[in-house]
């Protein structure tokens, strides 16, 4: 089983949660030397309406959620950065 890349956290978001914006950032360098020797930590940044009137842990549900078929191969730490729309306007819209 390959591991899961950046396009494809990307894609799976993309149909589940039709986001504004999203940007998924491999961070496997900062992690060198870490457990998972470096590779699998990535990090997400996305505004989608899914996300309106939900709490911060609800919307890391509908997260892992979309990922779950890339979950068991090679993400081994996510960090997850999700937004409503309209709370983009404080906080800046991502990429």
């Amino acid at each position: 089983m390959s591991a899961a890349t950046v396009e494809d956290i990307h894609a799976k978001l993309a149909a589940a949660l039709h986001p504004q914006s999203l940007e998924v950032i491999d961070e496997g360098h900062l992690h060198i030397g870490h457990a998972g020797e470096g590779s699998g930590h990535f990090r997400v940044r996305i505004v989608s309406a899914a996300f309106a009137d939900k709490s911060p842990i609800e919307r890391h549900r509908l997260v892992y959620a979309a990922l779950d078929e890339l979950l068991g191969q090679g993400i081994h730490a996510l960090a997850i950065e999700a937004r409503a729309p309209d709370e983009t306007a404080s906080h800046g819209t991502y990429h």
